[in-house]
């Protein structure tokens, strides 16, 4: 099935910082749905909001139970800097100075929907790795990727449907769209 493990991976180095920074963003992912959970709470949007939230974290812990298995350390400095950034990131120029902008909604489906193909990329990159390294989890891998491409079409079409609550027009299908 796979070669040694001990000779399978290639620049561990950049491996390690390759993980570290997508394990950083799922910091800033959870913590970003975890505040549009708030703000949607008793919307139609809080169930799907709370399985995406959920969803995350354990994708998140797929990710760590990787990085541990390859031997590849968590730099804890960079989670933090993800969790600062996002906390910051809140106070970004949407139009309105002390409230909470309709900007903000589309602003926040359109990071968190590219956020996920980010993602689905790097456990597309693990998941070619652990073809010649026994010690990934290739089914888990193969989980993580298709749940990341029912939570893009998701997020795709709500994104659509936000947008065109904000600027008028109809939003359509995302699957139909060009840039879905």
């Amino acid at each position: 099935m796979s070669d040694p493990a001990a000779g399978a991976v290639r620049n561990v180095d950049l491996l390690g910082i390759y993980c570290n920074d997508h394990l950083a963003a799922a910091t800033g992912g959870i913590e970003l749905v975890s505040r549009m959970l708030g703000h949607h709470r008793g919307t139609a949007l809080e169930p799907r909001l709370e399985e995406l939230l959920d969803e995350l974290r354990e994708e998140r812990g797929v990710l760590a139970a990787s990085m541990a298995a390859l031997g590849l350390p968590i730099r804890r400095y960079k989670q933090v800097a993800s969790w600062i950034g996002e906390k910051l990131s809140r106070g970004k120029l949407n139009g309105h100075l002390l409230s909470r902008s309709p900007l903000s909604d589309l602003v926040e489906f359109e990071f968190i929907a590219t956020a996920v193909l980010a993602k689905r990329a790097g456990f597309e990159s693990l998941r070619a790795l652990a073809d010649r390294d026994s010690r990934l989890d290739a089914d888990a891998l193969d989980r993580m990727i298709a749940q990341a491409d029912k939570q893009h079409g998701w997020l795709a079409d709500v994104r659509r449907e936000v947008a065109g609550r904000v600027f008028g027009g109809n939003p359509g299908a995302a699957d139909a769209a060009a840039d879905s």
